[in-house]
């Protein structure tokens, strides 16, 4: 029996996974991690850090990446709900600048995993969401870049009805653009 389902987004690597859940009278239970089984749904990732935050409705965190030390990204939400969003900034890919965004819940559990080469960020639906995810290389502030959200090269449909109801970090309120983003990554050749 799998214990894992696997959809292909249509962006190269880019995959949306939906666990085997076992729900008895006691509650749930579900491998939230197995690496022989994301090696047979071919996933050959090995992951080195797990992060976790807490948000409350409304909060856009994104879209980043790391310039120097790419991480590849296995993410879900423990509890509550977000709006999950990877775009591709892979140079030679066909789909470069191309996004896909899934809703990912405590409810639905199901995970993103995004290869090196994305951007990605997310919006808070629920009250609060605990989100969490393994990276599979070491946070590097120096060499951490962001795009803004809207930017309209990308056009994410973001499910927001103002730009006003959302909560960005001052950080994230500087992102540049995906041209600035593409200039650098041509100039470093890399990616």
């Amino acid at each position: 029996m799998a214990m894992i389902d696997v959809l292909e987004t249509g962006i190269e690597g880019l995959l949306e996974l939906t666990p085997k859940v076992f729900v008895d009278e006691r509650g749930y239970f579900f491998e939230s991690y197995n690496e022989q089984v994301l090696r047979e749904a071919g996933i050959h990732q090995t992951f080195v850090q797990d992060n976790e935050s807490k948000s409350t409705r409304g909060v856009l965190r994104g879209l980043h990446m790391q310039l120097e030390k790419p991480q590849a990204k296995l993410v879900r939400v423990v509890a509550g709900e977000v709006f999950d969003v990877a775009v591709d900034v892979r140079l030679k890919s066909p789909t470069f600048g191309k996004w896909y965004g899934l809703i990912l819940s405590g409810e639905n559990k199901k995970q993103f995993y995004i290869p090196k080469g994305f951007l990605h960020g997310f919006l808070v639906l629920s009250e609060e969401a605990i989100f969490t995810y393994k990276c599979s290389d070491y946070y590097d502030p120096d060499g951490e870049f962001g795009v803004y959200f809207n930017d309209k090269n990308i056009a994410i449909d973001w499910p927001i009805h103002s730009v006003g109801d959302l909560t960005v970090s001052n950080k994230d309120a500087r992102n540049k653009s995906l041209v600035e983003l593409k200039h650098i990554l041509e100039k470093q050749g890399s990616i």
